[in-house]
């Protein structure tokens, strides 16, 4: 839905869809080297390729959220001085580590900004950090590209 902000759950695996519980088994055999391709590790837990790519970039074992992590955010800034000083200062108060950071040259008073973020300090779950980075002044838009 256009506009809607992503929200996040911890749930209990023996409820999810099979689908999404085999795309996790799958990520962990790429992640511990057991396996080397991607269509190595979906045949191994029966899983189609195409299930796999619809849910592996929205799914992570609940010890791994955090662990060894990066999230990307697309940010939307008023073009004024100390915007993006002020967003950085905010990602670092809730422990949150740089990684990367590209802007874009500011149009109509405007500029778009994607940070990727390394989460394995983070105090706050992604969703508490969007609504704080929404909070700091002279960001007109946050939203989480990809974990």
């Amino acid at each position: 839905m256009a506009g809607k902000e992503s929200r996040f759950f911890l749930v209990q695996e023996d409820i999810l869809p099979e689908a999404i519980s085999k795309t996790v088994q799958a990520k962990e055999l790429l992640l511990a080297g057991k396996v080397l391709t991607v269509a190595e590790a979906v045949d191994k837990v029966n899983l189609s390729r195409s299930a796999f790519y619809k849910y592996k970039d929205k799914v992570y074992p609940f010890n791994r959220w955090n662990r060894d992590q990066t999230m990307t955010l697309e940010i939307i800034l008023e073009h004024r001085s100390g915007v993006l000083s002020s967003v950085l200062s905010s990602i670092a108060a809730v422990g949150g580590n740089i990684v990367t950071i590209n802007q874009n040259l500011p149009q109509q008073g405007v500029a778009s900004a994607t940070v990727t973020i390394e989460t394995s300090g983070l105090s706050c779950d992604p969703e508490k950090l969007l609504k704080l980075l929404h909070n700091t002044i002279g960001v007109k838009r946050a939203k989480l590209l990809g974990a």
